[in-house]
């Protein structure tokens, strides 16, 4: 099985990007632009992933962050329709590259949607609900994906800005979580690992294949994972500071 990384580039203007929980600090684009051109290295290499680049767009300061434009299975894409709405038209860019390897859906008003409240474990589906991803939007990926065999369920969260700052799959049966900002009840019958209190925002982690990219900012978490996996290490440093994360800077699905 082949795996792309779907990736965009960070924007030039990702100074002024939306922050939700973050008080805002100054970004090194340099820096940012290098650590993200390690990030898809990292995923070429460690996790075997062919990277599709969609275009650059220096007027979309959250660009990069394409994890939130879409949510993709292996029967469809979703195009999210973003909360924020100066995020809205990165996803026509994205949908121009999805629509080469699946076939479209899209979240509509009055549903929002940001694919960083999605996590995808086997048949089941959390979305989270945050400022970001509203009822309405939970609804259409429920009708969505219902003929596809996949059970939708609604995940109140609180304190951070998506569920995937919350909990993140390691497999089809096992979560890594920030228990703080999830309800358990919501998980049933799913193994939840939890993070080291001390690190929040832990919680994130990409699985691609069988590998999994992590940030070293999380020492004391990485060194639990590292018990029973393989980490591939990348700095996020400049991205963290636009509330950016491992999950956020890519788009992984299976071709072929």
């Amino acid at each position: 099985m082949k795996f792309i990384a779907v990736t965009r580039p960070v924007s030039e203007t990702i100074a002024t990007c939306e922050l939700t929980h973050l008080s805002r600090e100054p970004i090194d684009l340099d820096r940012a632009r290098a650590q993200h051109l390690a990030y898809e290295q990292a995923l070429e290499r460690a996790a075997h992933c062919e990277v599709v680049r969609v275009a650059a767009a220096a007027d979309l300061p959250d660009a990069v962050f394409i994890e939130d434009t879409a949510v993709v299975l292996d029967e469809v894409a979703i195009i999210a329709r973003p909360g924020a709405a100066s995020r809205r038209a990165e996803t026509e860019g994205v949908a121009g590259v999805l629509s080469r390897y699946r076939e479209l859906r899209y979240i509509e008003e009055p549903g929002t949607l940001d694919g960083g409240d999605v996590v995808v474990a086997g048949r089941r589906v959390f979305a989270g609900r945050t400022s970001r991803t509203n009822e309405a939007g939970i609804a259409q990926v429920r009708a969505m994906l219902a003929p596809f065999g996949y059970k939708v369920q609604g995940v109140d969260v609180h304190g951070c800005l998506h569920l995937k700052s919350a909990a993140t799959l390691l497999s089809e049966t096992q979560l890594l979580v920030n228990p703080a900002w999830i309800s358990r009840e919501a998980f049933e019958g799913i193994e939840l690992l939890e993070i080291d209190p001390r690190e929040p925002y832990a919680a994130n982690i990409l699985k691609a294949g069988d590998d999994y990219l992590y940030s070293p900012a999380f020492p004391r978490t990485a060194e639990r994972l590292q018990r029973s996996l393989q980490l591939n290490l990348v700095d996020m440093s400049e991205l963290a500071k636009a509330e950016g994360a491992v999950t956020c800077c890519s788009l992984i699905l299976t071709s072929g």
